[in-house]
């Protein structure tokens, strides 16, 4: 018996038995401890998959084998993987029952029976309550979660030296217990009832939110910052998705004060979570965060009641609230998140600039994520991204509009910058959106803004093949080619293609019509033969008739209507459709224009100088007004009334644009005040000159005058195009200003005027024909023909297609002597414009000088085309769509 038994336990001594026992309790204990250190990192890490392999190896260590624990680990797993598996319906506030989910069932089988034997120790038995009001939340059963997590002491998990995953069941349980009171009715009668839940609820959010920060905070300190020894985990990625409660934790305190009206307080909340110190966990929520507060911003916030994000909301914003203090400063958290310092940080100055500074944080995390693989199993995913990276573009798009409402030509420029890396943005989003058609729309319409003409029409056609039947699209590059572009071709083209839709073009087929017509009528004003001229003009008046017959309650057909009658020089008949114009829009600039232009053609000129000055007062600052206005002075009261209207012209654009010249002095200011005139530069004058001889002046008067003429042209000859600023329509108006004042000085015979504007107009565009014209008209002035001829040549050579040059070289040749060339150049002119009735004249005076029998017809032809002349050619009355 001895033996058999010494065969099996074999015989040691007391002290070396006692020796081998500390080592194997060390073993075990060791190997428990890295047991549960592995359950811990699982269970903060939300790694649910591994949850049953580490159960099983407690249960053959023998490990908590007296208590509940591995089935309240098994418990969670289950939980945590049916909520995953089901977060449609959560999100839908739809109750899941145990009958569709069995691992629902499973998961509440385990923690009745852990509630029901008590044999975990106080900790375990307080995560096993809160596992349960998280169950009992997604049945339905709201008061019975909000029981649990009364029953559960939350504050366990706030102290020091406890479990990481302890920060996310304190976050869950929080936002568990606000949303069951969120859930539950309440009489209406309590209203003070109402309000302390409300404000309950509240506390919960802004602690759950606090905590689900802090959680993600620290957990990527665990995922980045390995221990020493330890290699590092990397299983935490960038794509590391929130679950339904922590998501919820996150949103639920900036959601309930917006959903409530508390705007300051909801924008407040939302500054308060981005500046957050960043975690991986958390770039899926602060990109959603970021659009939030952009939207938040531009729908509610305006200029004069934004506050920086440095601030706590104004006063007057939380009085209407009903809030004394932000609800942060109320409820303080006993462990709030790391956040970044405010110390030599930027901060926005207004809110379009914090709107814009956002969407762009959110465009790159879009822009960074998205899917672009195209198959069938990353469709859902791939959506998910198409649709953040729209609603970021769409709101930069508003911001931009937002932003262009400034008239300040400085901020056109900046605007420009805006839209360009607004363009940039959406070129980025090419990479996935393969025939997305609301992206590239938004990339069409923002190169349409940015003046990038060319590109627009390319995207464009490219949105019309993604929706054939839609008219809108090929209208509008129908809309760039005619106003940007000035393909004509290539706009008509657009525009039959939404005719040839037919009635399924619906309200915008007269619109079409009117496109087709006006392309065909800019093209009949550029055709250099007759019979081409003839047949556009023809067709652009069907077309544009077809077009009122489908709307004759449009105004802009009926305008573009009457002003192709009177471009045909049918002027009787074009009063009838301005008429119907005037009657639907009786303030508009155009039309009233038009009518001005008419009265002149039927010599009606008091009449059309009476328009112009009701036109003027509702459109004061209308360039192309004045300068009709000038001419129709000129006629009635002489160049000297009409140069004080050129002089009022002056003043106008230094205060309308004079800023472009002087902004650059101060490129920190985003919105220089215009400069008043003793502060601008030299180099350009706004005021007339005046260099007129008396016979009382004295000679020194004389030579004050050619001395400041000629610090005049030295002081222009500093001005280069390379110093403009702004765009080139503005200097274009002031380099006309400066013609029409010279051209009025010659009619007085004042050379030396004449000459100073000249001079003024060719330091703005020292190339342009119109420059080198009035300097040959001032060289035949004084009889220098030959200077003339050369400036004439000069011009010709940049605008071939310029009757007036034209006119002027071939009469010029005619009194030369070379009337045969003369007569050339004057039939070229004919060919240019066939109803200036300037060119039929001298082309009679060139062939009487020869003895032409064909003199007589050209004068009468002259003659006819003389009595329907207006006083400016039709063709200033801008035709766009």
């Amino acid at each position: 018996m001895w033996l058999a038994k010494s065969a099996v336990t074999p015989v040691v001594s007391g002290e070396y038995a006692s020796r081998d026992r500390s080592r194997m309790a060390a073993r075990i204990s060791f190997s428990q401890y890295r047991l549960e250190a592995e359950i811990e990192r699982c269970r903060a890490e939300c790694q649910w998959d591994k949850i049953p392999t580490l159960v099983e190896q407690l249960v053959s260590a023998r490990i908590h084998e007296d208590d509940d624990y591995g089935n309240l680990l098994l418990a969670e797993a289950l939980l945590e993987e049916c909520l995953q598996d089901n977060m449609a319906l959560l999100r839908s506030s739809t109750p899941l029952t145990e009958t569709d989910q069995p691992k629902l069932a499973k998961a509440r089988a385990h923690l009745s029976a852990i509630l029901n034997r008590g044999r975990l120790e106080p900790r375990y038995m307080n995560e096993a309550l809160l596992l349960m009001a998280k169950l009992q939340y997604v049945q339905g059963r709201y008061r019975d979660a909000q029981g649990m997590c009364a029953r559960a002491v939350l504050d366990d998990l706030t102290r020091d030296e406890q479990p990481l995953y302890h920060l996310r069941l304190l976050a869950e349980a929080c936002v568990i217990k606000g949303l069951s009171l969120d859930h539950q009715a309440v009489s209406a009668a309590s209203r003070v009832r109402l309000s302390e839940r409300q404000e309950e609820c509240l506390s919960c959010y802004l602690r759950a939110c606090d905590a689900a920060l802090l959680y993600l905070q620290e957990l990527d300190k665990t995922v980045s910052v390995p221990q020493k020894g330890t290699k590092m985990n990397l299983s935490l990625g960038v794509d590391f998705d929130l679950g339904f409660f922590q998501l919820a934790a996150l949103q639920s305190a900036y959601l309930s004060l917006l959903h409530k009206g508390h705007l300051a307080q909801g924008a407040h909340q939302l500054r308060r979570v981005l500046r957050a110190v960043d975690s991986r966990g958390s770039q899926s929520f602060r990109k959603a965060a970021a659009r939030r507060l952009a939207e938040v911003l531009l729908s509610s916030v305006s200029e004069d009641s934004y506050w920086d994000p440095l601030s706590p909301p104004p006063l007057a914003w939380l009085n209407r609230e009903g809030a004394a203090a932000p609800k942060d400063m109320l409820y303080p958290s006993s462990r709030p998140p790391q956040r970044y310092g405010t110390e030599s940080v930027f901060c926005p100055q207004d809110v379009v600039e914090e709107a814009i500074l956002l969407l762009l944080i959110s465009e790159s995390m879009a822009s960074g994520d998205a899917v672009i693989s195209r198959a069938p199993e990353h469709r859902e995913a791939r959506e998910a991204s198409l649709q953040d990276a729209t609603s970021v573009y769409d709101l930069l798009s508003i911001a931009m509009a937002r932003r262009g409402q400034y008239a300040m030509l400085s901020e056109v420029h900046q605007n420009g910058a805006w839209l360009r890396f607004k363009i940039q943005c959406l070129e980025r989003a090419m990479k996935f959106s393969f025939n997305e058609f609301h992206l590239w729309y938004q990339l069409g319409l923002s190169l349409m803004a940015c003046g990038k003409g060319a590109g627009a029409v390319s995207v464009l056609k490219e949105c019309s093949k993604m929706r054939p039947d839609d008219p809108t699209v090929p209208l509008l590059a129908a809309k760039v080619c005619i106003g940007q572009l000035h393909w004509l071709e290539e706009g008509e083209a657009l525009a039959q293609s939404v005719v040839a839709m037919g009635d399924r073009a619906a309200e915008l087929l007269p619109r079409a019509h009117l496109a087709v017509g006006l392309c065909r009528s800019l093209r009949a004003t550029e055709a250099t033969l007759k019979a081409s001229r003839d047949e556009f003009n023809r067709m652009a008046l069907e077309s544009l008739k077809r077009a009122q017959e489908l709307d004759p309650q449009d105004p802009q057909i009926a305008l573009y209507l009457s002003l192709q009658l009177a471009l045909t020089r049918q002027v009787s008949v074009a009063m009838e459709p301005l008429q119907t114009a005037l009657s639907l829009r009786g303030d508009d600039l155009h039309s009233l224009h038009l009518l001005a232009l008419l009265f002149s053609a039927q010599k009606h000129h008091q009449h059309a100088l009476d328009t112009l000055g009701l036109a003027l007062s509702q459109h004061p600052e209308s360039f192309s007004l004045l300068f009709t206005k000038v001419k129709l002075e000129e006629v009635l009261y002489g160049p000297a009334t009409a140069l004080r209207t050129c002089e009022d012209m002056l003043q106008l654009w230094h205060s309308r644009y004079d800023y472009v010249r002087t902004s650059d002095t101060d490129e920190s200011s985003s919105l220089p005040e215009p400069a008043p005139l003793s502060r601008k530069p030299s180099g350009l004058h706004l005021t007339l000159p005046d260099f007129q001889d008396c016979e009382t002046r004295s000679q020194s008067a004389a030579s004050i005058a050619a001395s400041r003429l000629e610090q005049a042209m030295s002081e222009v000859s500093a001005i280069s195009s390379a110093h403009r600023q702004g765009p080139a329509h503005i200097w274009a108006t002031l380099e006309h200003i400066w013609l029409q004042a010279g051209e009025l000085f010659m009619e007085e015979g004042r050379v030396k005027e004449a000459q100073f504007c000249a001079q003024e107009a060719g330091a703005l565009f020292p190339a342009s024909h119109s420059v080198l014209l009035l300097r040959g008209q001032l060289a035949e002035m004084r009889g220098l023909e030959a200077e003339a001829k050369t400036l004439y040549d000069e011009a010709l050579t940049i605008h071939p297609g310029g009757y007036r040059i034209l006119l002027h070289l071939g009469k010029l040749l005619v009194r030369m002597g070379r009337v045969s060339l003369g007569e050339k150049v004057l039939r070229d002119a004919v060919q240019a414009q066939s109803t200036a009735h300037e060119v039929w004249s001298g082309l009679g005076e060139a062939l009487q000088s020869q003895g032409s029998s064909q003199a007589p017809d050209c004068f009468l032809t002259a003659l006819e085309l003389e009595a329907s002349c207006p006083i400016r050619p039709f063709t200033v009355i801008p035709r766009e769509l």
